[in-house]
């Protein structure tokens, strides 16, 4: 970790929280928000999230399952997300997800007209914008947190 933590802190609130209060604490409710009022399916939101957290390499975010009502998604998720081009796993709305969570953090210069056609074709305007921003909340976040070595002290509460 290369923020200084005090001792007897946890390092999460400590630099979620005290650091820097006038962003930490928002930056922690836009992150919290996304799993609380999310109105996307488990897989799509899923495989979008855990696709985020490949790329970004952040250790606890690829460990992470997000759970609705008891139910997570299957053992084994993960390495469908990371084959989410030939997996045989994924529904088109479940692929869409992840093609769009890579295209987003790697290549967002090159999303081109017929991506934005099919994602259309199986997801409304609304799931789009909602996604794009769960996107950017996990690029962000999940990014600073591997940056900063905080990835493997990061606990999130359950839901």
């Amino acid at each position: 970790m290369i923020v200084d933590v005090p001792d007897g802190k946890d390092p999460i609130t400590y630099v979620w929280g005290e650091m820097v209060p006038g962003i930490g604490p928002a930056a922690a409710n836009l992150s919290m928000k996304v799993y609380s009022d999310s109105t996307l399916g488990l897989r799509e939101f899923e495989a979008a999230r855990l696709r985020i957290a490949q790329i970004n390499g952040c250790v606890f975010c690829q460990d992470w399952r997000t759970e609705r009502d008891g139910c997570t998604v299957e053992a084994g998720f993960d390495r469908s997300v990371a084959q989410w081009r030939t997996t045989d796993a994924f529904d088109t709305r479940t692929r869409l997800a992840a093609e769009y969570a890579e295209r987003y953090a790697t290549d967002h210069h090159n999303i081109d007209d017929d991506f934005w056609t099919r994602m259309r074709a199986h997801y409304s305007q609304n799931e789009i914008v909602e996604l794009s921003m769960c996107l950017g909340s996990w690029l962000a976040f999940g990014r600073l947190n591997r940056v900063l070595g905080l990835d493997t002290a990061c606990v999130l509460p359950t839901h």
